[in-house]
């Protein structure tokens, strides 16, 4: 199919299968813990709502194996994962959000 002159067709995306996404979880966590160590935080392009939530399934992953609360933060074309705030009380404060609010 032949487009005018400078203009391109935007490329479709195929969701991630069940497994795929499992394995991109899995595979991840290794290369964001050592991002996290080395630089306080990670930073890749996530611009749909599939890669936020893949990053933010990752960021959890990430915070189990380091034992510390680790944050994700999305701003429609990036995500940032870094290590969370430790309150008083030995919750971040994404814990401690009411889940009706």
């Amino acid at each position: 199919m032949t487009h005018p002159l400078g203009t391109q067709t935007a490329p479709r995306r195929t969701p991630l299968s069940a497994e795929e996404r499992i394995r991109a979880e899995v595979n991840f966590v290794p290369l964001v813990v050592e991002h996290l160590v080395a630089n306080g935080r990670f930073r890749v392009t996530a611009d749909t709502a599939e890669m936020v939530e893949l990053f933010q399934a990752v960021a959890r992953r990430v915070g189990d194996k380091l034992q510390r609360p680790v944050v994700s933060y999305a701003n429609g074309r990036d995500i940032v994962i870094t290590f969370g705030q430790v309150g008083a009380s030995g919750l971040t404060a994404q814990e401690t959000r009411s889940p009706l609010e």
